[in-house]
């Protein structure tokens, strides 16, 4: 098998723990203080790759201004995202928040023509429609019976959706190092949740199976899985390996079923299927 497929393999596999790992950490601990303790472990694994690859000397040829867009980009992209899809993730069952969550390839979209100025085509119209009736399919009986707390965790898993949307449209528009940039956007967002943590004064409850959980999303899901991606888009086909990633929810349907023993309801899969259709109806070409 060729490298390029065994790295975005890794990555896929990773990223599809992320709704499993977070519900269970979710159940005893906030959302800032899992973020902040899973962003202290990817920002040291990311240094260590960053200076084991040699990469020091990018890292100079940055200057102040450089780090600072790197930690306003990180914002959407690690700090917001991460908070909000923790939170839906908190009121949602795990399979229900990750599918919602992975409306953000539609929303990229969506910000690409805000941005960048590209063009809003009818099929990227039909596209972002159908996908929406996929989240509100996902959503299901709840929202037919007008939960609040459905709502409410919709709402924050769509804010997640957003806030990725907006970091992919946001990247394309500078050209650092993608792993240097991870790594301050990651170390940027273990101190601002540090901070919060500190202001708000609440205790942090973390056993031996919460440290563990937390280096695994901190380790794996943050920093290896990003890392592997990046190489695998170096190396691959870039339209080929990105199509690889509408795996993940698939999979992770399977670790919420093992691990939390969720069976996905048919509003789920349904839901999921509309989406993946939507994602796909604007990834092809106009005629």
């Amino acid at each position: 098998m060729k490298k390029h497929y065994v790295l975005a393999g890794t990555s896929i596999l990773l990223w599809s723990t992320l709704a499993t790992v977070s519900k269970l950490l979710m159940a005893t601990m906030s959302s800032y203080h899992v973020l902040c303790v899973s962003a202290a472990f990817a920002a040291v694994v990311l240094v260590v790759y960053n200076l084991a690859t040699g990469k020091l000397t990018v890292m100079r040829s940055y200057g102040a201004k450089d780090y600072l867009i790197m930690v306003l980009l990180g914002l959407p992209g690690t700090l917001f995202y991460n908070l909000f899809y923790y939170g839906g993730a908190a009121i949602l069952p795990a399979s229900q928040a990750f599918i919602i969550n992975y409306l953000w390839p539609i929303m990229s979209v969506v910000f690409a023509c805000i941005m960048l100025k590209e063009k809003l085509t009818g099929r990227k119209i039909l596209a972002f429609v159908i996908s929406f009736l996929g989240v509100a399919t996902v959503a299901g009986g709840g929202l037919l019976q007008f939960e609040a707390q459905t709502l409410w965790g919709v709402l924050l898993c769509l804010g997640a959706a957003v806030s990725y949307g907006a970091y992919t449209a946001l990247n394309q528009r500078w050209s650092y190092d993608k792993q240097v940039a991870v790594m301050v956007a990651c170390a940027s967002t273990f101190v601002l949740c540090a901070v919060v943590s500190l202001v708000m004064g609440e205790p942090m409850q973390m056993g031996r199976k919460q440290l563990a959980g937390l280096g695994w999303n901190g380790v794996c899901v943050m920093a290896v899985a990003t890392t592997t991606w990046a190489m695998a888009l170096d190396l691959g086909n870039t339209a080929k390996i990105s199509n690889l990633a509408y795996i993940t929810p698939f999979l992770s349907l399977v670790w919420t079923f093992l691990v939390l023993g969720e069976v996905p309801s048919p509003w789920a899969i349904g839901g999921l299927c509309l989406i993946v259709l939507g994602i796909f109806v604007q990834m092809k070409r106009e005629a």
